[in-house]
């Protein structure tokens, strides 16, 4: 074989290599929809998902040949529901399989609209939200766009409602939002839980075909619009009450509301909808602990166990995923926990530019036993870093131990007076003599 050949032949591999990798780094996706049309409807969306290197595999959500899973392995990473209106899922898909999908840390992404099936409702339950009834639809009388047919249900959200979490919803902007579908009410006691935008204090979700004749389901400000939850096994889960969110027109449309004559060019949908979609997917907010050490001050190799009151340096690298590599993570509030059964050393790890490392040094407690370095990080929008290592600490030796302890200086005067005491005594009995002339007279 000629030399140049071999080297085609490599070259070849190498591209081979490269666009395997970026076609893995979005990963595999399932798209579950109510019928094909959506696909139309939705391609912008879509589009930027694949130009982001996932690979979609769109399915009607009742098709029969449905599944996660093959041979015990899930055959895909991210699972995308726009079916707000189906009823049962096809193949061997279920509500009880997504929720193991998600337990076994893939990625969900569910939208709902006004007319959606009980089956997402109980998909919602399952994730800790609730969707309202069937027909009920968010309404607010002040804030609609000029375009809205006459029951208000196309509502200008305020971005200022978003949460204050960039690496969820992307940088603050101005823009405002079209919204239209159902309303969501969220656990408030499921800590995992988070509302990513919220309807203004005039809004409430309801049927606009029927006259108010009972409390609506969700009111106000707690009327959640998107929802989110990260599970303690970092998967990620978001559940929109309006599929139009996601829509060309929604990410096309100029927005106006009814009562301002402000116009906005376009909506802020298509920004927003895809910060979201690059968290729920993985792309952002992903940290990873990537080099962990310590050891004593002035050394650089970990000892097979402490001594109590020595100093210790420890270090811990985290790096940030941004898009398909690793980078140094930074920031000013990771702490480092020195744990025994409750922490005795509660520290902030300060970052080293130099290194791209967070590192503190501390003097181990005058207490001995088992004990572990631990960081907990755990930030919104961010994946958990954790991580614990255990070290032994002991206490001094005998040779290491003080010789004279000056709190022991009363018990050392006392031993040397009372051995002076005694020496003074055997000199004075040793050479006392009696006088023979007194002991006669006697």
């Amino acid at each position: 074989m000629s030399s140049s050949r071999f080297i085609g032949r490599i070259s070849a591999f190498a591209i081979l290599v490269a666009l395997a990798n970026f076609v893995q780094a979005g990963g595999n996706t399932l798209v579950l929809l109510d019928n094909l049309a959506i696909k139309e409807t939705h391609s912008i969306f879509f589009k930027s998902l694949q130009e982001r290197g996932h690979v979609l595999t769109f399915k009607s959500a009742d098709d029969a040949s449905l599944s996660l899973t093959k041979y015990g392995e899930y055959l895909y990473e991210h699972l995308i529901i726009f079916a707000p209106s189906v009823d049962e899922l096809g193949g061997s898909l279920s509500v009880e399989g997504i929720s193991e999908f998600v337990d076994g840390g893939g990625n969900l992404l569910v939208a709902a609209s006004s007319s959606s099936s009980d089956l997402i409702r109980e998909i919602a339950s399952e994730c800790g939200f609730e969707v309202d009834d069937d027909g009920a639809a968010v309404i607010d009388h002040l804030n609609y766009d000029v375009k809205d047919a006459g029951k208000h249900t196309l509502v200008v959200a305020n971005p200022a409602n978003l949460i204050d979490a960039p690496v969820i919803v992307g940088p603050k902007s101005s823009t405002p939002l079209l919204y239209q579908g159902t309303g969501l009410v969220v656990d408030r006691e499921n800590p995992l839980v988070l509302t990513l935008l919220s309807a203004d204090s005039s809004a409430y979700s309801y049927n606009p075909d029927n006259a108010i004749g009972e409390y609506p389901h969700a009111v106000g400000k707690n009327t959640a619009l998107i929802a989110a939850l990260q599970a303690r096994n970092n998967a990620r889960v978001v559940f929109s009450g309006s599929l139009y969110f996601f829509s060309d027109e929604a990410f096309s449309s100029p927005v106006q509301k009814a009562l301002d004559n402000k116009k906005h060019q376009v909506s802020g949908n298509l920004q927003v909808a895809t910060a979201i979609s690059r968290w729920v997917l993985r792309e952002s907010g992903v940290l990873r602990v990537k080099s962990v050490a310590h050891h004593k001050k002035g050394e650089v190799a970990p000892p097979a166990s402490y001594t109590i009151m020595e100093t210790v340096v420890y270090s811990i690298g985290i790096e940030q995923l941004d898009g398909n590599k690793w980078v140094p993570y930074k920031a000013n509030d990771v702490q480092l926990e020195f744990v025994r059964i409750d922490p005795f050393v509660r520290t902030t790890l300060n970052y080293k530019q130099a290194s791209g490392l967070y590192e503190v040094t501390f003097k181990i407690p005058d207490v001995y036993g088992v004990f572990q370095f631990k960081v907990d990080y755990n930030r919104i929008g961010y994946t958990r870093v954790f991580s614990t290592t255990q070290v032994s600490v002991r206490p001094l030796e005998h040779t290491q131990y003080e010789r004279f302890i000056l709190s022991a200086y009363p018990y050392y005067s006392s031993a040397f007076s009372m051995m002076a005491g005694v020496v003074l005594l055997s000199f004075i009995y040793l050479h006392y003599k009696e006088d023979p002339k007194k002991s006669k007279s006697e």
